[in-house]
């Protein structure tokens, strides 16, 4: 009886830590146990075809999780079909979130949220106070299901259509990692066999996008369809707009400049500079084309919308494009001289400004003490190879110059930290490592000189 009552005790003082954590706390806390989950899985015998080192199965079940794609081995060729559906699993689990998953199903037993879990959910979906999380979670779980099965039904036939072995478990998996923004393929070569494949490049590219623009747009759509007021029409303005200025400043260069492009057809090298900028900017992950083989100028171009990424609420990673619009609003209101901050016209808050700021420092030196890390256990491999490889980790995207599996264990912890960060949100992940607030510190007035 002692040792039971002494379980209990814990038990309950375990879960009256876990209510009492901090929101950035428990999201991190969630996303690394499904990791773990994961990992515990995937080292099964039944989830392998052939062995898979501890440090491999670690980093797939991250990258899954994180939704980012990099994979150390053949995912197709070292996974049974008992291994591929965990992942697929688990990309759903990353790809909806932490919260969504446990949160739904407390919704439908209960019909309503703690206090815990809905400050965390507005945590994890940066929600405004004017959208109620129920709604919007139900909304979410909904629309992904239906997006996804569309996806699915659609990548079947063309799957089907070209010959494509076991073409129903192609479509599901692809659909669900399209739309997750994970990119991890089932095809060795990711999609470059289908990159003049009009059909399949629009099915990845149309689930991509609406993964990677955020629930938050969709709501705020569906309510317009409705005839309902809209609740974020200056969000929705901003994510749309900049989504469509990279969409088309990244293909057209990607069609002028890069050099591998130039021996395909013209349609086809439009549709290919297309797929591998709303890849990058998505942080999907999928490519049509070798990512090796391109110029380092197109390379920094792919890193750059890399570090923008999708938007929030969204199923990919990055900065966002709403935290680049406020970091834009800034260095244009600072050159112009002008007291408060504009974006198209609107006023942007003082709030919204540190955090993008916050978001772009914190990101910008983890990245730097990744990258020298990297330099010293890699150094077999390229300044620029091993910068992409940073980059793409912390944005969760998955593209690789290919050099993924010739990491180090070393490296792939790193790579693996980085993937992490990028999953919770870079600064999300800054604030759950924080040991301890400064906010009631002394104030006094700065002299520092800027």
């Amino acid at each position: 009886m002692g040792i039971k009552r002494n379980v209990i005790r814990l038990a309950l003082r375990g879960r009256i830590g876990l209510m009492q954590a901090a929101p950035a706390r428990l999201l991190l806390f969630g996303y690394v146990s499904y990791m773990l989950a994961g990992w515990a899985f995937l080292s099964m015998p039944v989830s392998q075809v052939q062995p898979v080192g501890a440090i491999d199965t670690l980093f797939t079940s991250v990258s899954a999780v994180s939704t980012t794609g990099l994979a150390t081995v053949a995912i197709g060729g070292s996974f049974s079909r008992f291994g591929e559906l965990v992942m697929l699993l688990l990309i759903q689990a990353g790809g909806l979130g932490y919260m969504t998953i446990g949160s739904f199903a407390v919704l439908s037993v209960y019909h309503r949220l703690g206090r815990v879990r809905t400050h965390t959910v507005r945590q994890a979906f940066n929600l405004p106070e004017g959208i109620s999380p129920v709604m919007f979670l139900r909304s979410v779980v909904w629309f992904t299901l239906i997006c996804e099965g569309i996806g699915a039904a659609a990548l079947y036939l063309m799957f089907h259509q070209a010959g494509v072995p076991d073409a129903m478990w192609m479509a599901v998996f692809h659909s669900i990692s399209a739309f997750c923004t994970a990119g991890f393929s089932l095809f060795g070569d990711s999609l470059t066999q289908f990159h003049d494949h009009v059909g399949i490049n629009l099915a990845i590219s149309i689930l991509s996008l609406f993964g990677a623009m955020g629930f938050l747009i969709i709501v705020d759509g569906w309510r317009a369809i409705l005839g309902r007021p809209r609740m974020l029409g200056f969000t929705s303005k901003v994510i749309v707009r900049i989504t469509l200025v990279l969409l088309s400043l990244g293909t057209l260069i990607l069609f002028v400049t890069e050099p591998e492009l130039r021996a395909l057809p013209p349609d086809e090298r439009l549709m290919a500079s297309f797929f591998q900028t709303m890849s990058a900017s998505t942080t999907v992950g999928f490519n049509t084309v070798s990512i090796s083989g391109m110029s380092q100028a197109v390379l920094m171009i792919l890193m750059g919308l890399m570090v923008v990424g999708a938007s929030p609420a969204g199923t990919g990673g990055g900065l966002k494009t709403t935290s680049f619009a406020a970091l834009l609003g800034l260095v244009r209101s600072t050159l112009k001289n002008r007291e408060a901050v504009r974006f198209f016209k609107r006023r942007v808050s003082d709030e919204k400004l540190n955090m993008a700021t916050a978001s772009l420092a914190y990101y910008s030196g983890m990245c730097g003490v990744a990258l020298f890390l990297l330099l010293l256990t890699e150094s077999g491999h390229s300044f620029e190879s091993l910068l992409f490889e940073a980059v793409s980790a912390m944005g969760t995207v998955g593209l690789s110059t290919g050099i993924t599996g010739d990491l180090t264990d070393l490296g792939k912890l790193i790579i693996i930290v980085l993937m992490t960060a990028g999953r919770v949100g870079i600064l999300t992940f800054g604030i759950a490592l924080a040991a301890h607030d400064e906010s009631r510190a002394e104030e006094q007035d700065d002299n520092l000189v800027l």
